[in-house]
């Protein structure tokens, strides 16, 4: 799992989260990573976005799940 610190928030931003998250029945730390996770949702990451993390490694890319197909080299 990743972690991130956020510094410098709007006068506000924490009380407001706070009360969504009360709202929701949830953790501050829940409600934020299910707002972000939601925000983000929309723009989902590329190909190239996951292989360039940390974690990229780990990453199994099989064409056929992509619609892809894999070509060999012709020597």
């Amino acid at each position: 799992m990743e972690q991130i610190l956020i510094r410098n928030l709007p006068d506000g931003t924490k009380a407001a989260l706070r009360k969504r998250a009360q709202r929701s029945r949830r953790s501050l730390e829940a409600e934020a990573r299910d707002v972000l996770t939601q925000a983000l949702s929309e723009e989902p990451a590329t190909l190239v976005d996951l292989l360039s993390t940390e974690d990229g490694s780990d990453i199994d890319f099989v064409p056929d799940r992509l619609g892809l197909s894999a070509r060999s080299a012709e020597l």
